[in-house]
């Protein structure tokens, strides 16, 4: 059941750990190494952007220690209100989810199971704190937490801009942007005593009138109870389409308790 729900939610801090290649430099020219800039965070919500509603269809690939499975994933985001995301194999619904800002609510087909909470509970049950923005930030290439309102230490790893966060003390959180425009390439947040980690990679955009969207994303966990990859390439990618967002769960299906 794990497997599906980690992909309805796009595996929102559930599993695995890996490494891949950052970003993807053009070799064709010389790439000068970039100074400090104070302004790197500032900068970085330059690229946010602008639009009403998404709608996205993507292939999205689930590796845990014990299977591997691709499935296709069709996202819509009515921005800052909702998300619903789609999980199918063979054209067949296998789970579905609708995130709001105060619920997630989700069901799979294989056992006939669904939920229905919000964060609270969830986050507890996942091991990491999780919200609404987090979830809309990951699919569209913004990072995790506000940085805004945080405090970081700033240096220069592989011409990138790397931020690590000086608040937290049991979690350690590192943010990478890329010294041209400020994108985020990667992100990493970790529970060392707790031996938990979860790194977001991702690699390719597209230009859009709207801003700049990231076409491929990377979810790697790790935990005590194992580890996951999940890849998700965004295929198709329309804005400002006016979308439904149809959810309800089919009778017979028995509720899951979080403890």
């Amino acid at each position: 059941m794990k497997k599906y729900i980690a992909l309805v939610l796009l595996s929102v801090f559930v599993i695995s750990c890996k490494s891949k290649a950052v970003a993807v430099q053009n070799t064709d020219k010389t790439i000068e190494a970039p100074k400090e800039d104070k302004k790197a965070i500032a900068k970085h919500y330059d690229n946010k952007l602008d639009f009403k509603t998404l709608n996205i269809r993507a292939s999205a690939k689930y590796e845990d220690e014990k299977q591997s499975q691709n499935v296709t994933a069709d996202i819509k985001i009515e921005k800052d209100k909702q998300i619903l995301v789609s999980v199918r194999f063979l054209g067949i619904t296998m789970a579905k989810a609708l995130i709001t800002q105060t619920t997630v609510s989700y069901y799979e087909k294989i056992k006939g199971t669904y939920y229905e909470g919000d964060f609270t509970t969830l986050s507890k049950w996942l091991g990491t704190e999780l919200d609404y923005s987090k979830v809309q930030n990951l699919l569209v290439g913004e990072a995790l937490d506000d940085l805004r309102k945080g405090k970081y230490t700033q240096t220069i790893v592989e011409n990138l801009f790397k931020l690590e966060d000086e608040k937290e003390a049991k979690i350690k959180k590192t943010f990478y942007l890329d010294s041209e425009k400020y994108l985020i390439q990667k992100e990493e947040i970790s529970q060392p005593a707790e031996n938990r980690m979860l790194a977001i990679k991702y690699s390719d955009s597209k230009t859009f009138d709207q801003g700049i969207l990231p076409t491929s994303i990377e979810i790697n966990a790790a935990q005590p109870k194992g580890k996951t990859n999940i890849n998700l390439n965004y295929n198709n990618i329309s804005f400002n389409e006016e979308l439904s967002f149809p959810y309800s769960v089919p009778s017979g299906y028995k509720k899951v308790i979080i403890n």
